[in-house]
């Protein structure tokens, strides 16, 4: 099935693409000598097969590639002509990843002015990845950038690749992914020297350098653009050869963590085999070597240990929800809910993983933890017998059948992150670390309320950030300026609800995540970089790290003979909470894997249309309660003449929270925020009732946005059409405040890496 919707695929995209676009290879990458691209005025303009017959039409990729640049929140994303790379058409292409990596590599030459400049670039396996990561090496070092490369320029997890951007001191590097998002798709993150994305503002500055060469063009009908030879001495394989490719360095920040001593005798003890769901195969060129080096591999079984850029046909379908005739991709994503045309709900992604027939040899209890393509992301699972669906039904647990007896139970993040966190903070009890530092978490406002209710039971200072990791890194930096300035001093930083939180002096980070699948755990010592710089975890979310301290939470409970769903609530119960029950409402306002350009342009800009007129419907009414021109007794009334068949008498606060607004109630909060790469609205809640948070999310996120009489009685159309920008500005006041300005200084590599 899966050859068969992939061979499908090549067809549609052969077919829709024309024959200019594939008879037209204006850089002919498969050229391994070095060579120089010219950038002509026809390059600028609309193709035209008499007045313009090399037209690229590159004025308008880059006006959409600086809008994904403003708001992206994962890299600068979109979807690619996976058999004709060089097609302009698609926002991802060889041109436009050359543009962005020689602007980038002119901005940090212009910042760095003669000092030796270190980067380094990764991969995963999405179509033309390896492509792409060749052309960024080569355009870098045309420029004198030395580019570090995994040996034989294999894949590695994203986790690894800002890891080492971090460690090793580099001024940042380039990793290729769309992270779980649908197979045509491709990106690049870029990482700074922190090893975390970049924020919009550093985006803008190489979208601004691709401006000005643009005006070259322009001015002068051409700019010349050298790209270097495939082995050229500045792309650097064998260094990364000499430290195992970072795995032995990425085992040592391990054990200072989740990989202690207690986890790994925890992991050896198991009887059960923990199975590892390796979604497009390259989590095991590094993950297994880590397994290795702790001696706890053959705890685990692997699944999909190919490399497959088609996901080996995972969330592919002949068919799209409505039941037409098409390819569709739900993405790798496994906790994504669908509907079936009698109303019953299914995970789609998950049924295509076969389960029924893969796990007939594992017993009830068996764990499986599934990871994405870049290794980044954590869904985690268990055989469960069908006698407890009472029990998973009370308890929040959705679940998929496997046979006539048996389920497998899909935890969302939300419920295995709380679970890790609330397992690590009890090991750091148990062996006398808790109480020598302050602890505190950093979570997305869109995870579950059920963590910050651990917190305050436990403890633990919570500090809510927009969606993004990059929004977690950033808060990482801000305290860890404050422990280096004043480390005396308590530690306070500002929230994206405008509250100061005190964390105490020399705090701990317990727990970073995001309702999303993505965390990490803060090491015990501070992080030393190999020049010195410190960090309190690092700056990406990893699933290697969250597979392991899984793995040991699973161990513990297989000798206590309690499985996953037992443990949760009973965490419920002995922590007081409330909010046990959360969801997730993901509205696609189009179909992703359109292969006709046209069309595909054409619906994402109507969904973008139908996604910002839902979002401004919210985000207005929140600028404006904040900036004291209604009042939250006028925004109940609204929202009550709009929504007649749902209650807003418990409304507390209405909130702009840096990409999305949150609606705070006394039993639940909803959220409605536009997605920051496509054309989706997503609809987050969580409360003490799940059909309650359903029915809200459904009803709120699939809004079209239209202004009834009160609406526009109340607020005007000129504050409506200035609310995004008045978000921006919010947003970054947000990220600005207290934050690390700090100019990163160059190393002498020469003394620290040796070379």
């Amino acid at each position: 099935m899966s050859q068969t919707l992939e061979q499908e695929l090549y067809k549609s995209v052969e077919k829709n693409t024309p024959d200019y676009i594939k008879n037209n290879k204006y850089i002919d990458i498969d050229n391994k000598n070095e060579f120089v691209f010219t950038l002509k005025k026809e390059h600028l303009l609309p193709y035209d097969s008499n007045t313009n017959p090399n037209g690229l039409n590159l004025d308008n990729w880059l006006k959409n590639y600086e809008k994904e640049a403003a708001v992206s929140t994962a890299g600068i994303r979109g979807p690619q002509n996976i058999l004709f790379p060089y097609d302009v058409r698609f926002p991802i292409n060889i041109m436009g990843i050359m543009l962005a990596t020689y602007a980038k590599a002119l901005v940090a030459k212009q910042k760095y002015s003669g000092k030796k400049l270190l980067k380094l670039v990764g991969r995963e396996v999405r179509y033309n990845s390896d492509k792409f990561l060749d052309l960024i090496a080569r355009v870098q070092a045309a420029q004198g950038i030395e580019t570090l490369t995994t040996y034989q320029r294999k894949t590695m997890p994203i986790w690894l690749a800002s890891f080492l951007a971090f460690k090793l001191d580099l001024l940042g590097g380039e990793y290729i992914t769309s992270s779980h998002g649908i197979s045509v798709k491709n990106a690049t993150k870029d990482l700074n020297s922190q090893g975390s994305q970049y924020l919009p503002e550093e985006s803008m500055e190489f979208v601004n350098k691709i401006k000005e060469i643009f005006s070259k063009v322009r001015e002068n009908g051409y700019y010349e653009i050298r790209i270097a030879k495939s082995d050229d001495e500045l792309i650097n394989e064998s260094f990364m050869k000499t430290i195992n490719n970072g795995i032995d360095l990425y085992k040592e920040y391990l054990e200072n963590g989740v990989a202690n001593k207690e986890n790994l005798e925890l992991i050896n003890e198991l009887k059960n085999k923990i199975i590892i769901e390796n979604v497009g195969g390259s989590a095991y060129n590094t993950l297994s070597k880590i397994l290795e080096g702790f001696n706890i591999s053959n705890k685990f079984d692997w699944m999909n240990i190919e490399e497959d850029p088609f996901f080996h046909g995972i969330g592919k379908y002949d068919t799209d929800p409505k039941g037409n005739k098409c390819f569709y991709d739900y993405s790798v994503d496994a906790t994504v809910v669908a509907k079936k045309k009698d109303g019953a709900t299914y995970f789609p992604v998950i049924d295509t993983l076969n389960y029924a027939q893969k796990l007939k040899q594992y017993p009830t209890g068996t764990v499986v933890l599934i990871t994405d393509p870049d290794h980044d992301r954590l869904t985690v699972c268990q055989i469960e017998d069908k006698s407890v669906l009472n029990f998973l039904n009370r308890t929040g647990i959705s679940y998929s059948e496997l046979d006539e007896n048996r389920i497998l139970c899909v935890y969302t993040a939300n419920q295995s992150f709380l679970l890790i966190m609330n397992f690590w903070a009890e090991q750091l009890k148990a062996s006398g670390r808790w109480d020598k530092h302050p602890r505190f978490m950093i979570k997305t406002t869109a995870s579950a309320k059920s963590w910050d209710e651990w917190a305050k039971y436990n403890g633990v200072k919570v500090v809510n950030v927009p969606v993004g990791f990059k929004e977690i890194a950033n808060i990482m930096k801000k305290v860890e300026k404050q422990i280096i300035d004043n480390p005396n001093n308590d530690v306070i930083v500002t929230d994206v609800f405008g509250n100061d939180i005190n964390l105490g002096k020399n705090p701990r980070m317990v727990f970073a995540g995001e309702e999303s699948g993505g965390m990490i755990i803060g090491s015990e010592e501070l992080i030393k970089s190999k020049a010195g710089r410190i960090a309190i975890a690092m700056r990406e979310k990893s699933a290697s790290e969250a597979i392991i301290v899984a793995a040991a939470l699973a161990a513990k409970l297989e000798a206590e003979r309690k499985t996953l769903s037992q443990a949760l609530d009973e965490i419920f119960t002995k922590n007081e909470i409330i909010a046990k029950y959360d969801i997730r409402e993901d509205i696609a306002y189009y179909n992703e894997s359109e292969p006709d350009i046209e069309k595909l342009t054409q619906a994402k800009k109507d969904g973008e249309a139908l996604r910002t007129k839902n979002d401004l419907f919210y985000l207005t009414m929140a600028l404006a309660e904040f900036d004291g021109k209604i009042t939250l007794e006028q925004v109940k009334s609204v929202l009550k003449s709009t929504f007649p068949a749902l209650k807003f008498d418990n409304l507390t606060d209405i909130k702009f929270v840096g990409d999305g607004t949150f609606l705070q109630f006394t039993d639940k909060f909803i959220e409605i925020r536009p997605s920051g790469t496509d054309a989706k609205t997503k609809a987050y809640g969580a409360g003490s009732s799940k059909e309650d948070i359903a029915e809200f999310a459904r009803i709120l996120g699939n809004y079209s946005g239209e202004l009834n009489d009160e609406y526009l009685a109340i607020i005007s159309k000129d504050y409506y059409n200035n609310a995004k920008d008045k978000s921006m500005a919010e947003y970054l006041k947000f990220t600005n405040k207290d934050a690390d300005t700090r100019v990163f200084e160059i190393p002498n590599y020469k003394e620290t890496l040796g070379i």
